[in-house]
């Protein structure tokens, strides 16, 4: 058993179709995110409060933050966690070798999966080699199983590695695109966390019945709003410190060089700090380039336990988001929600089209400017900066917002339409094979 787990037969003893509280019909649910993310732990925890059985699935070998991934003396005896642990931590630059590792995860959740016996799977942001594993598995225990959409994973690559490797990164974006269309084609529903998601299932056969739009949220209760003088500001001397905090990966799809810019023009003001939470390759980057500059207003700092979440972000004056022009139509940076519930001014460098974008601008919670816009970057944050009518404006809204749209009964009660709709039909044959080798 992996770390973080718990004895399931302990946990699960009622049959499948059991009656909940109040009567209630409820379902054995696997719920699987490979990053172990805050929210969908969130939404385990509030199925199972529910009545419902549920098993949270989630990677213990991705070097990013996660959240609260483990249990705790108030969740519902329903309710267990299973943390898949490989040999090595994966390593996304290392390619050959994550290809390896992620199918050797892709065996130990088929494994999970056929152990727990779920009525319904739901897979969320999963390496696609591990989802194809993931709904083979769900058809041989007869469970019906719902692909969360939350990034489209072969256009990615495409974009991403296309140019890499002789041109070998297209090729192998291509394939994995065509993996992706034919799983989500055969999933029994389709959650997708943008409207703009839609033209491109359209477009690959997925059928518009299948598909709902349920976007992400953040947990106000995991990430309370806290005050700037706090014990993780105080302990990391910036309590006294103006401070442009960015937390979480720095991918291929982020540009660091926003962030050191941000740091240079503030080179020669001590009470203005650039702090960059997070951990990885382009990370050692921003060290090297940190050395190199003698930039002492950039603090780099690993990522921090989730508990202490709340106090990193509370130490921010301004919250700083970036993604890249070619990620805009495949992914949307989901910390965006997070800096909501923590009542800062945002900084945001995306496209103006991508769901982040319009979010910050719908609750008039920051500043949005396009990417490679530097000047215009830099013009923002010194606005904000030079503003604190402007960043308390901003706070509220941020706060408003959050208050008004993360409402995790509502968001439930949506799942759970789903997972009834998807139950009432009967689950369609056996998927082809997806792996590697026979497609």
């Amino acid at each position: 058993m992996q770390a973080g787990s718990v004895p399931i037969g302990a946990l699960f003893l009622r049959t499948k179709g059991a009656l909940g509280p109040g009567g209630t019909v409820t379902s054995r649910i696997l719920v699987h995110d490979y990053p172990g993310h805050p929210f969908q732990a969130q939404l385990s925890r509030k199925l199972a409060s529910r009545g419902h059985e549920v098993l949270h699935v989630y990677s213990q070998s991705v070097l990013i933050p996660q959240g609260a991934v483990r249990r705790s003396e108030s969740d519902p005896a329903t309710l267990g966690f299973s943390g898949i642990r490989l040999s090595s931590v994966i390593d996304k630059q290392a390619y050959v070798q994550r290809y390896f590792q992620e199918r050797a995860y892709a065996k130990l959740l088929e494994k999970e999966i056929r152990r727990f016996q779920p009525e319904i799977v739901l897979s969320s942001s999963t390496p696609l080699d591990a989802q194809a594993a993931a709904l083979r598995a769900a058809r041989l225990v007869g469970a019906g199983f719902v692909f969360w959409l939350q990034d489209l994973q072969g256009i990615a690559i495409e974009r991403l590695l296309g140019a890499r490797f002789n041109g070998m990164g297209r090729m192998v974006g291509r394939y994995y695109t065509g993996m992706e269309k034919r799983l989500l084609r055969a999933s029994d529903a389709v959650i997708a966390i943008t409207e703009d998601f839609s033209r491109t299932l359209k477009d690959w056969g997925v059928d518009a019945g299948t598909v709902r739009v349920i976007p992400n949220w953040a947990s106000m209760d995991e990430l309370p709003q806290r005050p700037k003088d706090n014990p993780w500001s105080r302990a990391n001397g910036l309590a006294d410190r103006f401070c442009f905090v960015y937390t979480g990966t720095i991918g291929l799809k982020h540009n660091p060089e926003l962030l050191l810019r941000l740091a240079l023009a503030y080179k020669d003001r001590t009470d203005v700090c650039v702090v960059v939470v997070s951990k990885g390759a382009k990370t050692e980057w921003l060290k090297k380039r940190k050395a190199e500059l003698k930039l002492e207003g950039l603090r780099i700092i690993p990522f921090q336990e989730y508990a202490d979440v709340p106090d990193v972000m509370g130490t921010a004056d301004v919250l700083v988001a970036v993604l890249d022009a070619d990620a805009s139509g495949f992914s949307v940076p989901s910390k965006v929600l997070s800096y909501h519930c923590a009542g800062r001014p945002i900084l945001l460098s995306v496209p103006d089209e991508n769901l982040a974008a319009r979010i910050v601008r719908q609750a008039q919670s920051g500043r949005v400017v396009m990417p490679l816009h530097m000047a215009g970057f830099l013009e923002a944050a010194e606005e904000l900066r030079a503003s604190s009518a402007l960043r308390a404006k901003f706070a509220e809204n941020a706060l408003r917002y959050a208050r008004q749209v993360f409402d995790l009964d509502r968001i439930t009660d949506r799942f759970e339409s789903l997972i009834r709709s998807v139950l009432a039909h009967d689950v369609p044959g056996e998927l082809e094979d997806e792996r590697p080798e026979a497609v």
